[in-house]
């Protein structure tokens, strides 16, 4: 009996998926459908918790050292805002991002999954290479589809909301105001930085993300992760992709802000910050920006998960 379970265990570890796994691995194999679906939902959920942080790293982002600052720190941010426009302030621009989250991670997971589903080996596994390709394409389809107009028109609310008398009353009647003055051009102000900070976001977070869960699974890609561990492993992922691309999404804020008039080009954007507010311009709004990153990726994958376990009960794929 000891023998026989030396036996089952190590060895026709492979074997046994072979005869087993056939299913078992196609079981691995996360439908689009399935997978756009559960992206949205997690990317609806996920934004109404995590806002207020994305509030107070874009106004820091927005806060030239040429001005001079408005504020002091994260928490100064907060005091002003609720001050100012009471605790709803720190949720203006939530509808903008909140009807962009859901098509956004609806699109990125959708993407992943379905590059993902051709990359993988008979067993369903995903090297941490091939995780990094497809969550680059991922990345960059969802900017270009979902992220680049949804991101101008939040930040230019947000950055609306600091000066004396803020003209736009609403999402419909702000995105109104802006394709009126500036275009459909002028919901995609910043593209170029756009496409390079999502494309390099997702390819960190699922280079990373692939990386641990293949770590954990070891030598049997069916290994069941509980949900806080998929939420730790998502953490970790947000954090590198913080540190990664911060200079990244600094650029692609001010590009999208009131005053991106300023600067002819992406390049010209980050020449005149490092020129006129130094290096560590670059890396303003990190600490509350890691600090929703972290939290964001963490739920999203979770929730993801979790979605994609129930519809693979009750929608049957082959």
């Amino acid at each position: 009996m000891e023998r026989k379970e030396t036996f089952r265990s190590p060895f026709p570890t492979p074997r046994r998926l072979a005869a087993a796994a056939a299913p078992a691995g196609k079981s691995k194999l996360t439908h689009p459908g399935k997978a756009i679906l559960a992206g949205g939902i997690a990317g609806g959920i996920e934004i109404c918790i995590t806002f207020p942080t994305e509030y107070v790293k874009t106004q820091l982002q927005l806060d030239e050292k040429a001005n001079p600052p408005k504020y002091r720190g994260i928490g100064d941010c907060v005091k002003q805002t609720v001050h100012s426009h009471g605790v709803k302030g720190l949720y203006r621009g939530l509808s903008s991002l909140l009807y962009g989250s859901i098509p956004k991670s609806a699109v990125r997971f959708g993407v992943f999954e379905f590059l993902s589903n051709h990359a993988k080996d008979s067993s369903g596994r995903l090297n941490s290479t091939q995780g990094l390709l497809c969550g680059l394409g991922a990345g960059v389809l969802e900017a270009v589809l979902v992220v680049c107009p949804m991101e101008t028109i939040k930040v230019k609310f947000i950055h609306d909301q600091t000066s004396a008398n803020p003209k736009y009353k609403g999402f419909y009647h702000g995105v109104r105001e802006i394709v009126r003055a500036q275009g459909l051009r002028g919901t995609y102000q910043g593209l170029t930085a756009t496409v390079l900070k999502q494309g390099s976001n997702q390819a960190i977070r699922f280079f990373v993300m692939t990386s641990l869960k293949n770590w954990y699974k070891g030598d049997n890609p069916n290994k069941y992760i509980n949900p806080l561990l998929t939420g730790a492993f998502g953490a970790i992922a947000g954090a590198a992709s913080v540190f990664g691309n911060t200079p990244l999404d600094v650029i692609k804020t001010r590009m999208q802000g009131l005053e991106a008039h300023k600067y002819k080009s992406t390049l010209d954007c980050a020449v005149k910050i490092l020129r006129y507010e130094g290096l560590a311009a670059f890396y303003k709004g990190t600490v509350p920006r890691l600090g929703r990153v972290c939290l964001d990726v963490a739920i999203v994958f979770i929730i993801y998960e979790e979605v994609v376990k129930v519809l693979n009960r009750v929608w049957k794929t082959e």
